[in-house]
């Protein structure tokens, strides 16, 4: 069990990671700060990023079960 979860943090840490690279800025980040802030429409988002977002936020869930299952784990 230790080492499934184990595995299964560090997947959903690459995946995590490669997910909120994979977002479009909104500008008034540190992108901005150096240059980089483009003026980008907040009217509405697309299909592809809503369904971005509810991947980003289901990987994040996974970690973070993860995270409190292997604490559980190697607290006993």
């Amino acid at each position: 069990m230790k080492l499934f979860l184990q595995i299964l943090l560090i997947a959903t840490s690459v995946l995590l990671v490669g997910a909120v690279l994979l977002h479009r800025g909104r500008g008034g980040g540190l992108s901005s700060l150096f240059g980089g802030g483009m003026q980008s429409s907040l009217a509405g988002s697309s299909v592809a990023e809503k369904n971005l977002d509810r991947i980003t936020l289901l990987l994040g869930a996974i970690w973070l079960i993860s995270i409190v299952g292997l604490g559980l784990l190697l607290k006993v």
